[in-house]
């Protein structure tokens, strides 16, 4: 999965610096006592810098204010991440369009880390459950 992903070019630079620092520490602290010992690359993580690197590369974008993207704490329902940046614009139509093109492509990218978007069933996915069994 690494090899895939190393190959998009907002991660490429993440990619290399981080394994380098991984295989540092690793090769300084690990030894063979344990696999515990050792650091990792993981996908939430290589998520969230990707998502960081995508916002830093969006023209609509503020890069002169805070951007950040942020794990919360994790909870029932799974690990928040949470996207924190200004728009170019005050315009609130503009503003919605910029906010939702953004989620569109995180929608459309995030399984590519082995990550899934959930949300909690309404009553609807319920019913349609029941009708799915009952046929």
């Amino acid at each position: 999965e690494q090899q895939r992903l190393i190959r998009a070019k907002l991660l490429k630079p993440y990619m290399d610096s981080r394994h380098e620092e991984i295989s540092a520490w690793n090769q300084q602290y690990a030894g063979e006592q344990s696999v515990l010992n050792e650091r990792r690359m993981t996908n939430v993580g290589t998520f969230r810098a990707y998502l960081q690197e995508y916002l830093r590369h969006h023209p609509r974008i503020r890069q002169d204010m805070t951007l950040m993207v942020r794990q919360l704490a994790p909870d029932a329902n799974g690990l928040p991440i949470e996207i924190y940046c200004f728009t170019n614009t005050v315009v609130w139509a503009e503003y919605e369009g910029i906010q939702a093109d953004i989620f569109d492509h995180v929608f459309a990218v995030v399984e590519e880390f082995g990550l899934r978007i959930h949300q909690t069933p309404t009553g609807n996915d319920i019913r349609a459950l029941a009708g799915a069994f009952s046929r």
